[in-house]
């Protein structure tokens, strides 16, 4: 397969697809999915690239992008590819001073910014700051500010009166002259901890990716339709989507991750790169259909489960021929059990699923595996350009987060510390050398901050976050991931933090899933006016103990929850607790809940 350089990418592939289907999207007004041919995406980067040139736009200087998932996401970054630029992708639901940051510190050229609010917060950092320089507004419903005088809509900017013939010379120049040693993405990392930092990576890095994922996905068709739903400015979905397009991939923009259910269901996807909390609704909502079931049917979902276990962990994972019987049944139940569940979910065509981002309970992935669920299971930071480890299609270890990826050398140095050396990893942080230079050891491994081990199969074992381990007063360290990831397993549990820190025993702060809550309440006839009150109740607590405290067998006693607060308000970006990538802001968390923390170690 040949790896054609980014700023080419679309061309080159234009001229072997055509007329072929490249992108579909959602209009957000008819709800009627609309395709985009390569030929026409070709043409479309071409004249963004033109109008970028125009306005001054010059080779690896920044533009930026402030929105949802849309198909001009993709169609800019390939267009500032095109310009040797360098492409600074923002969540959409970034802060204004966050915004101010990556802004001031890339001194950004251009901003693309979709809805109104974006467009509000990033005009109000360019009145504050001089940057960016020019705002361009996707969503033709936007209201650009009287005063505002350098702003101009998508539709405007790529209009014929914004380019020229010598643009086209321009922009036909610097893709010629494209280096793998320029930077392609400045990519801002969430900052649970210290300032945020911006992960440079270049277009070799993404190279290599895509050498190293056609070797371990050599499995799978050359093309395929992959929904996009994870926020293109998380470097899992931006790889993945790359990646899809250099296997001349389809790939379904999902506007609004809220929506990501409907969304599956209409597109019927072969992959999705998803988060584990995708997969834990799943499992929860599969397990809630089996206990809510009849006698036959929860016989026949219980024998359904154990015979995929044993065809696809016990024999095909270990590359053994199942017995004849053992296929038999597995056939019987994948008609009648496993499709039936992945119509429901609308995952039925899937071929696979990479997951990662955060920790995946090995009880949900055992179920997942069984019913005939392809998911791929990986491991990868921002600054190793995504995937360091995944699971291989056969004998993959469920303890791990994968196997290491092809090219790419892993250790275990000091203190457990996974460190990692390959031609993905990061070429710096964004103006910070003392921070670059501290994120590598001496002879070039990068420092991952996480903790582990390698297994003999070479799979990583990913313990915990160095930075996140807790030790207790007791002097007993705590990984707190692992026991967060197994309760929110429950269906009863939406999201958990631990506390352990410098305290004589473990402790956790609690956010039932409120809609199954009042589901048990309502059985019981309780009465109540709100989640609050609702998590007052005695039968609410004792269940959640009682949930909880069967979720701990496989933990040591020093590591177990002894005592818990439920919380009624969910942890959002918007109130604090979460980064843009979902990730909780412990600090934050510990000091927001400080007294309910205090009153659980009091006497």
């Amino acid at each position: 397969m040949e790896y054609y350089h980014l700023s080419e990418l679309i061309h080159r592939l234009a001229k072997q697809f055509g007329d072929e289907e490249v992108m579909r999207f959602r209009n957000e007004d008819t709800g009627v999915w609309t395709s985009i041919s390569w030929q026409e995406l070709s043409r479309k980067v071409m004249i963004v690239a033109e109008a970028l040139c125009h306005i001054g736009v010059k080779p690896q200087s920044n533009v930026g992008i402030y929105s949802q998932n849309r198909p001009e996401s993709v169609l800019i970054d390939f267009s500032v590819f095109a310009n040797r630029a360098a492409m600074v992708p923002m969540y959409a639901s970034a802060s204004i001073p966050q915004i101010a940051y990556m802004v001031s510190e890339t001194e950004m050229e251009v901003l693309f910014v979709g809805d109104q609010t974006q467009y509000e917060n990033a005009h109000s950092v360019q009145e504050a700051s001089g940057f960016p320089k020019k705002l361009i507004v996707f969503d033709p419903k936007v209201k650009i500010k009287k005063e505002d005088k350098t702003s101009i809509y998508f539709e405007a900017f790529c209009s014929h009166k914004n380019r020229n013939s010598q643009d086209i010379i321009s922009v036909e120049k610097r893709m010629k002259s494209a280096s793998d040693d320029d930077t392609a993405h400045i990519i801002y990392t969430s900052g649970t901890s210290g300032e945020p930092k911006g992960v440079v990576l270049t277009y070799a890095n993404y190279k290599a990716v895509m050498k190293i994922h056609d070797e371990r996905l050599s499995y799978l068709p050359q093309r395929f339709l992959s929904i996009c739903f994870l926020p293109l400015a998380h470097v899992f979905e931006k790889a993945w989507s790359i990646y899809c397009l250099h296997r001349g991939c389809c790939l379904a923009i999902c506007f609004d991750p809220r929506e990501i259910q409907t969304c599956v269901k209409e597109v019927r996807p072969q992959a999705m790169c998803s988060v584990p909390r995708f997969w834990e609704k799943v499992y929860a909502g599969a397990q809630e259909k089996i206990e809510t079931s009849g006698f036959l049917l929860k016989y026949l979902f219980g024998k359904a489960i154990t015979v995929g276990k044993r065809h696809n962990l016990d024999y095909v994972n270990k590359g053994k021929k199942p017995p004849f019987g053992l296929r038999l049944r597995f056939k019987f139940y994948d008609k009648i059990v496993y499709s039936t569940l992945k119509k429901v979910i609308g995952i039925e065509n899937g071929l696979i699923f990479p997951t990662a981002g955060a920790a995946l309970s090995e009880t949900i992935n055992v179920f997942l595996q069984s019913v005939n669920i392809p998911i791929i299971y990986g491991y990868g930071l921002t600054e190793t350009t995504a995937t360091v480890s995944c699971f291989p299609h056969i004998g993959f270890e469920l303890e791990t987060v994968g196997q290491v990826m092809p090219s790419i050398e892993v250790r275990i140095g000091e203190n457990k510390e996974i460190q990692v050396r390959a031609a993905s990893i990061m070429k710096e942080y964004y103006k910070k050398p003392k921070e670059t230079a501290a994120a590598f050891t001496p002879d070039g491994f990068f420092r991952t901050g996480d903790a582990g081990a390698l297994t003999d199969k070479n799979g990583i074992i990913l313990t915990e976050r160095l930075k996140e381990l807790y030790k207790t007063s007791n002097g007993k360290y705590i990984a707190p991931q692992q026991l967060e990831a197994r309760l929110m397993a429950d269906k009863y549990i939406d999201s958990a933090i631990i506390i352990a820190d410098q305290r004589k025993y473990v402790s956790a702060l609690i956010i039932p899933d409120f809609g199954e809550v009042k589901k048990y309440a309502e059985k019981l006839k309780l009465v109540f006016d709100s989640p609050a009150e609702l998590y007052r109740h005695q039968p609410i607590i004792d269940l959640l103990d009682e949930r909880i405290q069967s979720m701990q067998n496989e933990f040591s006693n020093y590591e177990q929850i002894k005592r818990f607060t439920l919380l009624a308000e969910p942890f959002s970006i918007q109130s604090g607790e979460l980064t843009n990538t979902l990730k909780m802001k412990r600090a934050f968390i510990a000091e927001k809940y400080k007294e309910e923390i205090d009153n659980m170690y009091k006497d």
